[in-house]
């Protein structure tokens, strides 16, 4: 009986099969993800996103935990380094940073323009 379990050997719609089956959807949806330490997909996993060029020059969507605690006047140097830095091109340069709000005044995150 083993055999036919692991080489899968009962025919489609016999109860065998069917007892199977339950068992495998058991297992995948009843399974705790931390058996697998699988967690749930943050919407912004990364801390940096590209948005379509406008006139010439590159911008980017940084979140606001990337620039937490750093001077406003320190935030182009060091969104500088990390673009340069990612993006493997030492000729790109953050031109300025501007900080975008929500309807209730709240931030939300920066947007960083560039240049080559």
């Amino acid at each position: 009986m083993l055999k036919k379990f692991i080489l899968w050997d009962y025919p489609r719609a016999s109860w065998q099969y069917d007892v199977i089956v339950a068992i495998i959807l058991a297992f995948v949806f009843l399974t705790p993800r931390d058996w697998f330490r699988d967690q749930p997909r943050i919407p912004h996993a990364s801390s940096i996103a590209l948005l379509p060029s406008e006139n010439g020059s590159t911008v980017f969507f940084v979140n606001t935990q990337m620039l937490a605690g750093i001077a406003e006047n320190q935030r182009i140097e060091k969104l500088s380094r990390e673009l340069q830095n990612r993006m493997s091109n030492r000729r790109l340069h953050v031109t300025r940073v501007e900080p975008i709000l929500d309807s209730e005044g709240e931030l939300q995150g920066y947007m960083a323009f560039t240049r080559q």
